[in-house]
């Protein structure tokens, strides 16, 4: 082939001679760019994502139901004026805890004891006519018997003398009625416990009647602890004990530990010991009472905790950590490890908290292996490098009432937050 020899001049006669050389070094530029459109650089390999992953191992679980409730002294009475008269004195310290029999008021005695002083006096001249009635009784007897007296006399010489006693036994009972009387103006306290703020004070005038609420005594031990279940999860329990899924203590002897208000756990478990046999008309659950024993007074009346009935257990459960259930649109779901060491999503249904962790009531089987730590940076047929989870992920403990258990409303804000960064990871 023969190469013609071409002036680049000859090509552009009009265009000057720098103009020309530009020309052609675009044109040698623009050959260039389409030759490298023809090639792309290989994208490098996605490394795998660290993961890791447990074990589904069902077993027998405990489980624990927990209520919000709220304390009630096992016995707390009104301490209430028995008479009127005035307040003398009050002889407690307001809030301390008080004894059996500790004086608690005093009210003026000096006119209960005048009107007793009375009443004796009484006493003593009914007697007076008692014995004069006795004397006459004993000298007519003996004349009627030789017929020296009328019958008459006789028979009103007895009448005397049963009328002089009963006028004695009435003078007997106002006695008692004064010192009754004298007595109730010292008011103590029927039982040990604490102390309420005293509604009247000194100089107030006492009336028995529904002013005369002077304060509260209530008993601190043993300690009441009242919680209510509702109609919806009474038929819930009894439907998963029909089905087996659940399985109660003999006789329904549940134990029941307390969380207090800061999060700590009340030393000490509770006993059931006693179930409303009627559902309440206005908010359709009935009443369960649990007693504590509380002899260091850290219970008080009116606080409210939160009781966990402890007993109750799940045949052959499978109880995931919750940071291993993510959520979607429709339903909760989990990364599944295939046997190709890649992720597979699992639709599952979820059940309980317990604790940190899940019951799957749906989706797993037992001996698959699931992504707990790093579940939101996970995609389908991703490739996995798996790690064991840490003991306490693997083997979750039935443990009792714990203080760094979240409440349900953090739970769902917690679960909120991972629902969001999987949709984020997702997109």
């Amino acid at each position: 082939m023969t190469i013609f020899p071409i002036r680049l001049s000859e090509c552009f006669p009009r265009l000057p001679g720098f103009r020309v050389a530009a020309l052609f070094m675009s044109a040698l530029a623009a050959i260039a760019l389409l030759a490298g459109c023809g090639q792309q650089a290989a994208a490098p390999a996605r490394p795998p994502v660290e993961v890791t992953a447990v074990t589904v191992t069902p077993r027998d679980t405990q489980v624990e139901f927990e209520f919000v409730a709220q304390t009630q002294s096992s016995r707390e009475v009104e301490i209430r004026a028995r008479v009127e008269g005035f307040l003398e004195k009050r002889l407690y310290t307001e809030g301390d805890l008080v004894r059996a029999g500790q004086l608690l008021f005093q009210m003026d005695r000096k006119p209960f004891e005048a009107a007793l002083q009375s009443a004796r006096g009484q006493l003593a001249q009914q007697q007076a006519r008692l014995d004069v009635a006795k004397a006459n009784l004993a000298r007519v007897r003996p004349l009627a018997e030789q017929n020296a007296v009328s019958k008459k006399d006789l028979d009103d010489a007895i009448g005397n003398e049963q009328q002089a006693q009963a006028a004695v036994f009435a003078a007997q009972g106002q006695v008692q009625t004064a010192e009754l009387n004298l007595s109730y103006t010292s008011i103590s306290s029927p039982l040990s416990g604490i102390s309420s703020f005293a509604k009247k004070q000194e100089g107030s005038f006492l009336t028995p009647g529904s002013e005369g609420l002077l304060t509260y005594v209530a008993q601190l031990d043993p300690m009441w602890v009242n919680f209510s279940i509702s109609e919806n999860e009474m038929l819930k329990y009894r439907d998963q004990v029909a089905k087996r899924l659940l399985k109660f203590p003999p006789g329904n002897n549940f134990e029941v530990a307390l969380v207090l208000a800061d999060g700590s756990v009340f030393p000490g478990r509770g006993r059931i010991n006693f179930a409303d046999p009627s559902f309440s008309k206005e908010t359709g659950t009935f009443l369960v009472r649990t007693v504590f024993a509380n002899a260091k007074g850290i219970l008080r009346p009116g606080q409210f905790v939160r009781a966990k009935a402890i007993g109750a257990l799940r045949p052959n459960a499978i109880l995931v950590p919750q940071r291993a259930v993510l959520q979607g649109a429709k339903s909760h779901y989990m990364w599944v490890i295939d046997k190709d060491g890649k992720a597979e999503q699992r639709v599952v249904e979820v059940g309980e908290w317990q604790g940190d962790d899940w019951f799957i009531s749906q989706g797993l089987r037992a001996g698959e292996r699931i992504v707990v730590d790093g579940a939101i940076r996970v995609a389908a047929g991703a490739l996995l490098k798996v790690s064991d989870a840490p003991a306490a992920a693997a083997s979750p403990k039935d443990a009792p009432a714990s203080a760094a258990e979240p409440l349900p409303a953090e739970r769902q804000k917690l679960q909120g937050v991972r629902q969001g960064a999987a949709e984020k990871s997702a997109n």
